[in-house]
């Protein structure tokens, strides 16, 4: 049993004047953000929960959400950060072994504004020929009051992206039996990237963003994990200059996302803003060094230009089969690797799951084991 639509009406308004009537879908209200797709089947809930989607309006591009329910379990953060989300189909008859609950109250219970039953194939061609835009999703009438609306959806922006989505205070995660301490930034990272490294014998420590070189080196790590969130990287300035000097400190450093964009600029190279960018668990990256094609986890909006990169500094290890941009950086003068997509994707393809396993590896040598 699925449903295109509640008795009360709800609006979807691009900043280019288009408008989508459809039903409305979990919180009622009105939401502003920047609007986007993600190709994902599966993963609805952790997409919901993941903090990179701060600020942004999510678009399912597979018609029916929520056929197998939700459960705490799958949660990647706390709380949903999604400014809102938009849905064809919703199923409110869920049906899985680790169901606990449907998608529509998953959606009330975090205040999350939605609309289903529109025609989501023909937003995502509208993204995809004109490029990410902001909109609003309401349910009140939009035609009432159009231009003033469409005032305030031009003028928003995604801003504070981190600052709002980091841990205020440090939390440890013990293994049963201890190998390592990896120090994991907190930029809007995913649980299961802290899963990862705690089932290969890592006590994490988790910190916020703006932890300084000096905080990390009293706390004496093997590894460094800078993690994935949500934004313009070029926005962290501070933490940017944080990074710089956090590599000179010769500890093995991997990053992931937003964390492989911020070492891109400590570093001198350079990022840019994707028409409408990678989001969905499908995206073919090849790996240079190997001349293998894995499929990838992704959800960002900026890519790092490589060749922004100087050649002494570090080099291309991975690139996007589809459109050649940079996935993957290893460095030259400190031990770092960082890569776009996501190698602890949960849900999606376990793939490029070894990354982890090399970044303990890195870790171990230096121990000299």
């Amino acid at each position: 049993m699925s449903l295109f639509g509640q008795s009360k009406k709800a609006y979807l308004m691009l900043a280019d004047g288009q408008v989508f009537e459809g039903g409305s879908f979990g919180k009622e209200g009105t939401v502003i953000g920047e609007v986007v797709f993600t190709t994902g089947v599966t993963g609805y809930q952790e997409t919901l929960t993941d903090p990179s989607y701060y600020g942004q309006i999510v678009a399912q591009t597979f018609p029916l959400i929520g056929n197998y329910g939700v459960n705490e379990a799958d949660n990647e953060s706390a709380q949903s950060y999604v400014s809102g989300y938009i849905v064809r189909e919703w199923c409110t008859a869920p049906s899985n072994f680790r169901c606990e609950g449907n998608i529509n109250d998953f959606l009330v219970k975090h205040n999350i504004v939605g609309i289903c039953g529109i025609d989501t194939r023909r937003l995502t061609r509208t993204i995809r020929e004109a490029g990410v835009m902001n909109g609003i999703i309401t349910t009140e009438n939009v035609n009432e009051k159009k231009d003033g609306l469409l005032a305030q959806i031009r003028a928003f922006s995604v801003k504070n992206a981190v600052s709002s989505v980091t841990a205020p205070e440090t939390r440890t995660y013990s293994p049963e039996e201890k190998r390592f301490t990896v120090v994991l930034f907190d930029f809007g990272y995913k649980r299961n990237i802290r899963r990862e490294l705690v089932k290969r014998g890592c006590e994490v420590i988790v910190v916020p963003a703006d932890t300084t070189a000096e905080q990390v080196r009293e706390i004496a790590p093997d590894g460094i994990m800078f993690s994935n969130g949500p934004g313009d990287p070029a926005e962290n300035t501070g933490i940017i200059n944080n990074i710089w000097e956090i590599q000179q400190l010769g500890i093995p450093i991997f990053g992931i996302c937003l964390g492989h964009q911020l070492m891109a600029l400590a570093n001198g190279g350079s990022t840019e803003k994707l028409k409408y960018g990678h989001r969905g668990a499908n995206q073919p990256v090849i790996d240079l060094e190997s001349g293998l094609t894995y499929v990838t986890s992704q959800n960002h909006g900026y890519a790092v230009i490589g060749e922004s990169i100087p050649p002494e500094v570090g080099r291309v290890s991975h690139i996007n089969a589809n459109d050649k941009t940079c996935e993957g950086i290893r460095y030259l003068k400190v031990n770092a690797r960082t890569v776009q997509f996501h190698p602890e994707a949960h849900g999606g393809p376990l793939d490029t799951a070894y990354l982890f396993d090399e970044f303990v590896e890195t870790m171990a040598e230096r121990a000299g084991e």
